[in-house]
């Protein structure tokens, strides 16, 4: 057992390779933040232990981010290193007469600077600072500048991401804001002097529901967050229909603390009121139930209302702008972009027979939390 112990250390080159893969595992987390002065900081020691130099730098285009290890005092120098460097856009020595020093001691006598690309423009440079260069460290520094350029670009990808999902949040709040504004402060005004009460009652429940449709914090939420949402939506509407909306919430309580994507639920049931019931007649009825179904939760929103073409829905979910509807192909392209193709909306739907949306997110998604 002893011997099978010695030899489960494995070989010199075993753990160098380990001590590699863990101080890039140390750098990766502050690299996919961007390239910023605090970043660049966090990531600048691991990737010094990395290449094993006395010192290194991170810059941007401009100048020194960081800088780790001894003579510090060649910081000033960076800029015009940086600068002959994105001249020729790749690597470049430099010796002792592009640094001078008159610090006895000064480990740092050659630099080797990598540019740091990200989609395709120099947004940086990685400077490994040593006593003298080798053909290894050269290539060192090539290898692990194009790794922290891969994080960087991971950087941009996710704050990209970012970007576009809060776009079309934006752009969901474009869509319901106006319409339902309008209608509920009429429905609003219309109890101000018959019913004083239940019309204050109301002007709260308008205050929150805008006050939570309109929040800048979190791209998800929980289900019990969303649905209290639509609750209030639905109170208001019901001041508008009266007894000709009548609704049905049936909601287990083990999935209301799962998180969903924000303003996931509540544009399906506008979608119901406004392209089910308004044109109907006699009573219509929204039934929202949602369950837990082993590692995913089931939302529906169903209505009895005039149905549509589902050739029609198909382009909506397909993109089409030129369909009226409330955020459908919008709530469809953020759960598909969020958990996959296989969690997009399902929609059942037929002229005359009414719409069921059917919403299928995972209980635990990487990444996703309320």
């Amino acid at each position: 057992m002893r011997g099978w112990r010695r030899r489960a250390l494995g070989t010199e080159a075993d753990r160098a390779t380990f001590r590699t893969l863990h101080q890039a595992s140390l750098a990766s987390p502050a690299l996919r933040e961007g390239l910023t002065t605090e970043s660049s900081e966090r990531a600048a020691r691991h990737l010094r232990a990395l290449l094993g130099t006395p010192s290194l730098a991170i810059t941007d285009t401009a100048g020194c981010l960081a800088w780790d290890g001894a003579g510090s005092h060649h910081a000033s120098q960076m800029p015009l290193l940086v600068a002959a460097t994105l001249d020729r856009g790749r690597t470049r020595s430099f010796d002792r007469g592009d640094l001078p020093c008159s610090h006895a001691g000064c480990p740092v006598r050659s630099a080797l600077v990598s540019p740091l690309v990200v989609d395709g423009l120099i947004v940086g440079s990685l400077v490994a600072l040593a006593p003298s260069q080798t053909a290894g460290l050269a290539r060192a520094v090539d290898e692990v500048a194009t790794w922290v350029s891969g994080q960087l670009e991971l950087a941009e990808l996710e704050s990209s991401r970012a970007r576009l999902a809060e776009a079309e949040v934006r752009a969901l709040r474009a869509q319901i804001s106006p319409h339902f504004v309008y209608n509920s402060l009429g429905a609003i005004a219309s109890f101000v002097r018959t019913d004083p009460d239940r019309a204050r009652e109301l002007l709260l429940e308008f205050a929150d529901f805008t006050r939570y449709s309109f929040r800048r914090h979190g791209e998800f939420t929980t289900l019990a967050e969303e649905l209290r949402s639509v609750e209030r939506y639905l109170l208001l509407e019901q001041a508008r229909f009266g007894e000709r909306l009548q609704v049905r919430l049936s909601i287990a309580p083990e999935v209301l603390p799962v998180a969903v994507p924000f303003l996931c639920i509540q544009p399906l049931v506008e979608n119901a009121v406004r392209h089910g019931l308004e044109g109907v007649d006699r009573v219509g009825h929204i039934t929202i139930t949602a369950r837990d179904r082993a590692q995913d939760c089931h939302i529906e929103v169903e209505d009895d209302g005039t149905g549509e073409e589902p050739e029609k829905v198909r382009r909506v979910l397909a993109g089409d702008t030129s369909i009226d509807s409330v955020g459908l192909g919008n709530v469809d392209a953020r759960l598909r972009s969020t958990y996959g193709d296989d969690y997009g909306l399902v929609v059942e739907t037929a002229p005359g027979a009414g719409t069921k949306v059917i919403v299928r997110v995972p209980k635990f998604a990487p990444g996703v939390s309320a």
